[in-house]
């Protein structure tokens, strides 16, 4: 792997359009309801004959207030009641879900996101937590991730003292910019010292990695602004860091109608805090593992990249590549024996159907030969700096230069702009290449190819 990472303004910009993110392939637009919980139990069966670990996803939707930038599934409340309720359904997925897979596959990896998981009291969290280790095999080794979003403004000692007995070892901090300006444009107001304390305390109970989440590209974001934000952020040294681009789009995402068009930085301006960000966390010592994430040498992503094990699936990139993933929740995805699927994004129409006794599988879809191929393929690009031809050929029977004509023909432009380099044997991404994984594996996409079927997707930058 490369550790060097070349920030180009020129290419950025001619490659700045929308794509796919490729934490699936195919990707969420192109799931159908024709994949219903019937097709999704035939996949488990599949899945429990291959054996091997799972990976769990619960989806905790409630927020107390709206973050004006967020563009995820989550609801704003503060009537416990809702929250009660919801809760109550999504233990009874977990009984069901945890009676379809056999009990001799360990769960090894975990995360709750939201929404704002830390939102829940601490009885629910234990209710939760029991439940799983009831119906599920919990990993307790050292080497397990158990991870929780945590919004720093809804925890104190107590609550991170709870969450590290109950397993949790990992966790990820919205953290978004230090710029009060900036804080009060997105309303999510907390201060450094606030987040300082959280980072502390979970060093302190044990966990072992803890990730920063941060967004360039938000209203009244400033560079000198943010580069005040990266200092504070280098000296908290954070085993990782999430770098978004914020995707400002109101017409979809109501919360982001309360930003004002007049505060939203210019399209120059952005780039200029990306370009910061990458200047000063690559100097800071951490390394680039692609699509937006640094982490510092020694921990796990960065060695799974190292020794080509690391992997991508809807909980961003992963070091356990053979795990099935089992989501829970509403909207939650699950990736279970080459397929995919999704629940509704509608609370009553979740707890309905689990009030019945049905999995609330909304669609999927289960992946054909071509699927799987390129999945292969897109997983290597997005994860290795060197995609190997001979490995794909033997895992799926195929010759690469002529199943992928076509696509090796259209990646010669690219070739030209000196992001990739190819030869006899594969394909190399360059320095210069590694900002713009997702413009490279967009050549491989059969679906793009459909305009029958066109999706909204974010800018690759």
């Amino acid at each position: 792997m490369s550790s060097s990472l070349s920030f180009d303004m020129d290419m950025v910009r001619r490659y700045s359009g929308s794509g796919p993110r490729y934490t699936s392939y195919p990707t969420a637009p192109h799931f159908s309801q024709d994949f219903d919980e019937a097709a999704y139990r035939e996949r488990v069966a599949a899945s429990n004959a291959a054996g091997g670990p799972l990976s769990l996803y619960l989806h905790l939707p409630f927020c107390s207030s709206p973050c004006f930038y967020c563009a995820c599934t989550r609801v704003i409340t503060r009537q416990p009641q809702v929250i009660d309720s919801y809760v109550t359904a999504l233990r009874r997925e977990i009984a069901l879900q945890g009676a379809l897979y056999d009990s001799n596959r360990t769960v090894s990896q975990m995360a709750w996101g939201g929404g704002t998981p830390t939102y829940l009291t601490s009885a629910q969290m234990t209710a939760l937590m029991t439940d799983l280790g009831t119906h599920f095999d919990l990993d307790t080794a050292d080497s397990r991730e158990f991870t929780m979003e945590i919004d720093p403004r809804t925890v104190d000692t107590d609550s991170i003292g709870l969450m590290a007995a109950l397993g949790f070892n990992r966790a990820s901090l919205g953290v978004q910019d230090f710029d009060i300006n900036v804080q009060k444009a997105v309303n999510r107001i907390q201060s450094k010292d606030q987040v300082a304390r959280v980072l502390d305390e979970l060093r302190r109970v044990g966990f072992q990695s803890v990730n920063f989440d941060l967004i360039y590209g938000l209203p009244c974001q400033s560079v000198m602004g943010f580069n005040a934000t990266l200092s504070e952020v280098i000296l908290r040294r954070p085993e990782r860091i999430a770098l978004y681009s914020y995707a400002h789009m109101p017409q979809l995402f109501s919360a982001q109608r309360q930003i004002r068009d007049e505060d939203m930085p210019s399209a120059e301006t952005k780039l200029a805090l990306m370009a910061l960000a990458i200047e000063r966390l690559t100097a800071a010592g951490y390394v680039y593992i692609g699509m937006d994430h640094f982490a510092l040498p020694d921990d796990e992503l960065a060695v799974a990249q190292r020794e080509g094990r690391l992997y991508r699936n809807f909980q961003g990139y992963s070091t356990h590549r053979g795990c099935d993933l089992v989501g829970m929740g509403m909207s939650a995805i699950s990736s279970v024996a080459d397929s995919y699927n999704q629940h509704g994004k509608s609370i009553p129409d979740y707890q309905q159907a689990l009030a019945e006794g049905r999995l609330p599988v909304q669609r999927g879809v289960a992946l054909t030969d071509d699927d799987r191929l390129r999945r292969d393929v897109i997983q290597g690009l997005m994860c290795h700096d060197r995609l190997d031809f001979a490995p794909i050929e033997q895992r799926h029977g195929i010759v690469f230069n002529d199943y992928f004509a076509v696509e090796l023909e259209a990646l010669t432009a690219l070739a030209d702009d000196a992001l990739i380099v190819i030869d006899a044997g594969g394909i190399d991404i360059l320095d210069r290449g590694r900002l713009l994984l997702r413009p490279i594996a967009m050549v491989f996409d059969a679906y793009l190819k459909q305009r029958e079927t066109p999706a909204r997707f974010s800018r690759v930058i």
